[in-house]
């Protein structure tokens, strides 16, 4: 049976409705359970799209609207102006924010979601009620050696060649167990390896965060300033297994952040919401707790 066969048979259609929304000529794809409840926005990594998010979908809590999305150039939604640097998805991520009346949110970022989550906080800090950051990209210098030699002219378009080698990289480094991995999610993982002109929004991206000696000084200095001055709660969540980001990572900018919560995973890779869904599901119901609780 085909990857696209089992997905048929996933419990992904009972889920929350898919939809596009056109924003002046930028179409972005959401997953969104609608509702009155304190927003929360979820921001999947690079090259993801917003399958990564299933599991929180399964099961939503009571008084939260989850909205997950894929980014601009990602998954199915469509390019947008300065979509290479997580500034400008930032933006787009504020106008969705806007345009679904969300109103404040708490946002959820993981790997370069979280980043994305983080530029938003800056670049409008009355929108964003809190952050949870799941293996941040950018709150420190170590990223894993493929990234790092994907930065490199050439090689790393021979490493981004979309294939089935390239499928099974991206699975092998965004968890430490494959085989948790749904059906319908490696079919979107798949999907979005063989989106045409993927591998090179990708790399352009990848770049603009990362070199051969790990992510640039300047990324991961503005992402912990940001951190330094943010004023809402403030939770990390990490697998100890990760093999992407060091958790050492959201150890050290735990410790910046006085009063924020850490979450280390045992056994969990670089997607705890996928490969550690109940632990996730936990800290991202305390830290909605907590958000809720320093509004009254």
């Amino acid at each position: 049976m085909t990857t696209a066969q089992l997905a048929a048979q996933s419990p992904a259609q009972a889920l929350a409705p898919i939809h596009t929304l056109n924003l002046d000529g930028v179409s972005l794809r959401y997953r969104d359970t609608g509702g009155a409840g304190l927003p929360v926005l979820l921001s999947h990594g690079i090259g993801g799209s917003l399958e990564l998010w299933n599991r929180q979908f399964e099961h939503p809590r009571p008084g939260l609207r989850l909205v997950a999305w894929d980014m601009p150039s990602h998954g199915l939604s469509s390019s947008a102006p300065d979509d290479t640097h997580c500034e400008g998805i930032a933006h787009q991520g504020l106008r969705l924010l806007q345009a679904l009346e969300m109103g404040p949110a708490v946002l959820v970022g993981n790997s370069l979601g979280g980043m994305v989550s983080l530029r938003m906080a800056a670049q409008a800090p009355q929108q964003v009620r809190g952050l949870l950051l799941a293996a941040c990209a950018s709150l420190g210098r170590e990223v894993m050696l493929p990234f790092r030699l994907m930065s490199l002219p050439g090689l790393g378009e021979l490493m981004t060649r979309p294939g089935p080698m390239a499928v099974k990289q991206q699975v092998a480094s965004i968890v430490r167990k494959p085989e948790s991995i749904p059906p319908e999610v490696l079919a979107a993982i798949e999907r979005n390896v063989m989106r045409p002109g993927g591998d090179k929004h990708f790399l352009a991206l990848l770049r603009t965060v990362t070199g051969f000696t790990g992510h640039r000084v300047s990324a991961f200095q503005r992402s912990l300033d940001i951190l330094r001055s943010f004023q809402g709660p403030v939770t990390f969540v990490h697998g100890e297994d990760d093999a992407v980001l060091q958790a050492a990572h959201s150890r050290q900018a735990h410790a910046l952040v006085p009063g924020s919560e850490l979450v280390l995973l045992p056994g969990c890779g670089h997607t705890p919401q996928l490969e550690a869904a109940p632990a996730f599901q936990r800290a991202l119901e305390a830290l909605c707790q907590r958000v809720q609780a320093s509004a009254r």
